[in-house]
């Protein structure tokens, strides 16, 4: 059977700069395709406004799937849209009826100002990341991979923090605008092996002093953040965090 193109009703959030007051603008798609992707769908609406002479809406993307971490909105108040597991790049139109009316947000926290429309600077994550989110240590050559041995299921938990993208969706969701989910997954990723332990200490203190310094939230344990998170990151690393925390100052 084939399936019926849609019509798409959009409120999206336009803001020209960081200091400019934004609003909702509403805007309408027609014939739009039920496997179209939500980015291809705004391609459409931007193709639109060209072709009218008005200026077309900014947003982040780039690999378009699920890999980069680049895209991220808010989806009629959630977080990457209506499907969990997924980056707002890989939600399909088939996810919304002909006819609705879907209202779209830039990511909302104090640490991420909109520089314009959807687009937002996640540049605090990045800060983040510069004070030890990676190992220094110098080890040589290489070693044989089988002469450091590591728990299976510690191996296991590190790969699942690493998949971590840094979309930011986490801190998003949160009422309180927290980043412990992200910074929690990126000291995990390296807590959990013996390469990341050298530097252990000095890793958690400089990551969450900085997520600190950006002026994220604390977390109250919502669980919004794992409830949006792309990765599916489980909230047990901000647990991990706070332990390694402190550990560190305790030594």
């Amino acid at each position: 059977m084939e399936k019926k193109n849609l019509t798409i009703n959009l409120k999206i959030w336009q803001q020209s700069d960081s200091e400019s007051k934004g609003k909702h603008e509403s805007f309408a798609v027609k014939d739009i395709n039920p496997d179209m992707s939500f980015l291809e769908m705004l391609d459409v609406l931007n193709e639109d406004l060209i072709k009218n002479d008005q200026i077309p809406l900014e947003f982040d993307n780039d690999c378009r799937e699920g890999i980069c971490g680049m895209c991220g909105v808010i989806i009629n108040g959630t977080a990457h849209g209506p499907k969990s597991g997924t980056t707002t790049c890989e939600v399909r139109m088939r996810e919304f009826k002909d006819g609705s009316t879907i209202v779209i947000e830039p990511w909302r926290a104090k640490a991420f100002p909109v520089l314009k429309d959807l687009v937002v600077d996640r540049g605090a994550m990045d800060r983040i990341m510069s004070k030890g989110g990676y190992i220094t240590v110098r080890t040589g050559g290489a070693p044989e991979a089988k002469s450091i041995l590591v728990p299976k299921e510690n191996a296991d938990e590190a790969m699942d923090m690493a998949a971590c993208i840094g979309c930011g969706a986490c801190i998003a969701a949160c009422p309180n605008a927290s980043a412990a989910l992200f910074v929690g997954a990126k000291v995990s990723q390296f807590a959990l092996l013996p390469q990341g332990q050298p530097e252990a200490n000095r890793r958690v203190e400089r990551m969450v002093g900085q997520m600190d310094e950006e002026q994220f939230g604390a977390c109250s344990n919502h669980g919004e953040c794992e409830a949006v998170c792309p990765k599916e990151i489980s909230i047990t690393s901000i647990a991990r965090m706070r332990r390694e925390y402190w550990k560190a100052i305790a030594s």
